[in-house]
């Protein structure tokens, strides 16, 4: 069932009422009712989901805004909202970590950061999924999300959690990850390292085949990301360093074998889909050898990598 018959049905059920619902009735299960469609009703009432964007950005919208039914943006059916006051619009941009995520909404809300902290460590009351272990990194869905002035920060992060769940269930993402033989928390960290290093979504697939083929590999070879061993070390940049890759961090790929301990951003719709079903080859390696242009390539062989890997330092001292 999704946000907007979730919240049809429990309207008609509160036209029965003798008296208005009290304020926690859309944050606590009341009756029968069960806590997720109590949850996913208060996201649904304080946040609507829009389309996915690529940036985080914020405008005030007017009382009456046009928008679409489905988040992609590739629906054409349209809604109506009324709004009685200013509301807000925030597009997360996919890939982002979840510490720049909360450092975006709070001054999009002026809401503190530690308001969204403290509402990230209950991760059961986000409608989080089991296999989430109660974390909220990779499960802040990429969106733009409408967000009212009284909209608390649970409510906007539930609202994430919740198109998250909507996109997980359209990827068919807890079967597709059993026939890939990883758990959804596997293929959604590959997603999230497959969305880091990609600089074209063409290459997504590719390089989602890569991860996997390491994985696969016989003996395991190490992932060696980049991408994972700064996440661990809370740094920004292309290429760690050799200090950096000594590091004792469990998301360090260069000295632990397998996948880090878990998403080290949250992917969109692409990078999911490309951890599912990666393009069929050989490749065990790949360099973006032109960071400026996008320009990423794939070898099978360390011969091949090495190659790249000289053209990847030659194109570097250009700029």
């Amino acid at each position: 069932m999704n946000i907007e018959d979730l919240l049809r049905e429990t309207l008609s059920d509160m036209a029965h009422d003798e008296q208005p619902p009290p304020p926690g009735r859309f944050l606590q299960a009341d009756g029968g009712r069960s806590p997720r469609r109590g949850l996913a009703l208060a996201a649904a009432a304080a946040v609507t989901v829009l389309a996915v964007g690529a940036a985080l950005a914020v405008e005030g919208l007017s009382s009456r805004v046009t928008v679409p039914r489905e988040s992609t943006g590739q629906g054409t059916g349209q809604a109506l909202v009324e709004t009685g006051r200013g509301r807000t619009t925030l597009t997360v941009k996919a890939g982002l970590r979840l510490s720049d995520i909360l450092d975006r909404l709070s001054t999009a809300t002026g809401r503190p950061v530690a308001e969204f902290e403290r509402a990230v460590k209950d991760g059961g009351a986000l409608g989080l999924p089991a296999y989430a272990k109660g974390a909220l990194e990779g499960f802040a869905f990429p969106a733009t999300y409408e967000v009212s002035p009284e909209s608390s920060p649970r409510e906007i992060l539930a609202a994430m959690v919740t198109r998250f769940n909507r996109a997980a269930q359209d990827a068919d993402l807890v079967a597709g990850a059993r026939r890939a033989g990883r758990t959804p928390l596997e293929i959604l960290t590959i997603a999230s390292i497959v969305q880091a290093e990609s600089t074209d979504k063409r290459d997504m697939p590719k390089i989602a085949r890569v991860i996997h083929n390491r994985l696969n590999h016989t003996p395991e070879m190490k992932l060696q990301l980049d991408s994972t061993v700064m996440y661990g070390l809370n740094k920004y940049g292309v290429s760690a360093s050799n200090e950096d890759i000594r590091s004792r961090s469990p998301y360090n790929t260069y000295m632990r074998l397998g996948l880090p301990p878990g998403p080290i951003g949250n992917p969109g719709d692409d990078a999911i889909e490309a951890a599912l079903k990666p393009a069929p080859g050989p490749w065990l390696f790949f360099v973006t050898t032109d960071p400026e242009k996008g320009v990423t390539k794939f070898a099978g062989s360390e011969s091949e990598f090495l190659k790249l890997k000289e053209e990847f330092q030659k194109n570097r001292r250009k700029g």
